[in-house]
């Protein structure tokens, strides 16, 4: 395999996603999982198998980061409920730490399945800025830790933060878009930590090549990281200057795509 070729695609992911991260205001999963996957498919340096994976265990590393920096940008404008982050939190690291030992177990078919199939509700929302209508209070105990477990899997699983779970559902109990998306970027850290660290422990041990800590790629990790750090500014000011609704359509048409691409890959896997 060319490494070069390799790491500098990875900069080049990282720098999409954390541009469009920027401008329209998304996680940098929706971007890395799929594109990370087209790549390494491509250069097949990986068994098939692990390739899903190496993707979201890599994703989910990076979206640690800059879940992080918008979850301190949320903490100091104090609009983050940390009433609902303490009741929602354990069962979210629960459901996402378990994610990578389900998500390994399951058939490749289904496994690229339950990605592509989530990646079409993203470019749903993006298609039709749809959110749910305001229904309840918040739930309680109970409720919060089902819905969180769950949550948590979906997220761990798509290799995501969160934000495109924890959201709507918190809109849907009548938290305000604002709060609840303050709160999700905040909840979107451990998150991820722990669907990374879930990941790590599943492949923990087996000879996955070098470079890897369990199933996660560590030097495409630093290789997205770093660029999307960079980048995410740029798509601020971006944002600033150009209308975000035809954007996020646009987008919304390329998840298309590329969803459709994940779910042919899947069947023919």
């Amino acid at each position: 395999m060319n490494h070069f070729l390799f790491i500098g695609s990875c900069v080049g992911i990282g720098a999409l996603s954390g541009f469009l991260g920027g401008l329209l205001g998304i996680g940098g999963g929706v971007v890395i999982v799929p594109l990370l996957i087209v790549l390494l498919d491509l250069l097949a340096f990986l068994p098939r198998d692990d390739v899903t994976a190496v993707a979201v265990a890599t994703s989910l590393a990076c979206v640690l980061f800059t879940s992080a920096s918008a979850a301190v940008t949320q903490m100091r404008a104090r609009m983050v409920d940390w009433h609902i982050v303490r009741r929602w939190a354990p069962s979210l690291i629960l459901g996402s730490y378990l994610a990578g030992w389900i998500a390994t177990a399951l058939p490749l078919l289904v496994f690229r399945g339950l990605i592509g199939g989530f990646l079409l509700f993203v470019a749903f929302v993006m298609l039709t800025r749809w959110r749910p209508s305001a229904h309840s209070q918040p739930p309680g105990v109970a409720l919060s830790a089902a819905l969180g477990s769950a949550g948590g899997v979906i997220s761990g699983i798509a290799g995501i933060g969160g934000g495109n779970v924890v959201v709507p559902t918190l809109v849907y109990f009548n938290v305000p878009v604002h709060r609840a998306t303050a709160t999700s970027s905040t909840l979107g850290v451990p998150i991820a930590l722990a669907g990374t660290l879930g990941y790590v422990s599943v492949g923990w041990g087996q000879d996955l090549g070098p470079g890897m800590i369990g199933y996660l790629y560590l030097p495409g990790f630093l290789a997205i990281v770093s660029a999307a750090v960079l980048m995410a500014p740029v798509g601020v000011k971006t944002a600033h200057a150009v209308p975000a609704q035809p954007l996020r359509r646009a987008f919304g048409v390329l998840l298309v795509i590329v969803s459709t691409r994940m779910l042919y890959s899947a069947w023919t896997a």
